[in-house]
């Protein structure tokens, strides 16, 4: 569905012109920043091997101190969690569990969060629940 602009709302193109289907600015969603991402496999193999693990049954992160002021996250998902689809909604679900809980976390932190069997299946509230279960256990949320 395509946005134009009226105002300062945003109405849907495809609505009628006379059904006044205001979307609010603020309800938009917008992505994780690529600066927020671990990419080099060098950097997940830190984090794997220096961190500190913390389980839940939905997601298994790993957490190690970077040294900078960064947040860097990287989002897992194992052949065991099923087909393409299936592992790429787990990420999704777990990058905007962790996109909405950004401004509160500690910088200077790497993070991997990995994704279980029963993610896919899993609304996101419980995703969601259990990021920021982790979360708090490794103490990365400023206001545990």
């Amino acid at each position: 569905m395509a946005l134009r602009k009226d105002g300062d709302c945003f109405v849907a193109k495809c609505a009628p012109r006379n059904d006044n289907a205001v979307l609010h600015p603020s309800s938009f969603i917008l992505p994780m920043k690529r600066s927020f991402s671990l990419r080099r496999g060098a950097d997940f193999q830190r984090v794997w091997e220096g961190g500190k693990s913390f389980a839940h049954p939905l997601v298994v992160g790993r957490v190690r101190a970077n040294g900078t002021d960064a947040r860097r996250f990287g989002f897992v998902a194992g052949k065991k969690i099923g087909k393409a689809t299936a592992r790429n909604r787990a990420k999704r679900l777990l990058r905007e569990s962790v996109r909405r809980y950004l401004p509160q976390i500690v910088p200077g932190w790497d993070v991997i969060l990995i994704a279980r069997g029963a993610a896919p299946q899993s609304e996101f509230k419980e995703i969601a629940s259990a990021v920021e279960n982790i979360l708090r256990r490794a103490n990365l949320l400023r206001n545990s």
